[in-house]
């Protein structure tokens, strides 16, 4: 059983920047690809970004790349998520999850979602 714990959100104005952190429990956390996702008013779930077990590979939404960041610290159990350069677009509820299958992309793939973490873009 995997716990984990979404923080960083808040109101930013468009152009500025985030940085959102995923605190896991467990020993093994440096053995799990993790995921952020994404949910706004009305709309289904989607895919943000990922990254492999040692942070060597990730995997980004066309709507975010070259804006935003994964990044990994397994020695901290977390995972982290830079916004730079935010649009009113990107507001959402954003969670991380645990991948568990073998999609990087689809929801059904991962497991033990953290409570979210809102964050809000005013243009």
């Amino acid at each position: 059983q995997v716990q984990l714990v979404e923080s960083g959100g808040g109101l930013v104005q468009a152009g500025g920047s985030l940085r959102l952190s995923c605190a896991a429990s467990g020993r093994t956390f440096s053995t799990y690809a993790m995921g952020w996702f994404r949910q706004a008013p009305g709309k289904e779930r989607e895919f943000v970004a990922a990254i492999n077990w040692s942070g060597g590979t990730t995997y980004y939404a066309d709507s975010v790349k070259g804006r935003f960041t994964i990044s990994r610290d397994n020695a901290k159990n977390t995972v982290y998520l830079q916004m730079n350069s935010l649009k009113p677009e990107d507001t959402a509820v954003y969670y991380c999850a645990v991948r568990r299958g073998s999609s990087w992309y689809s929801k059904g793939a991962y497991d033990y979602w953290g409570q979210g973490t809102q964050v809000t873009v005013s243009s």
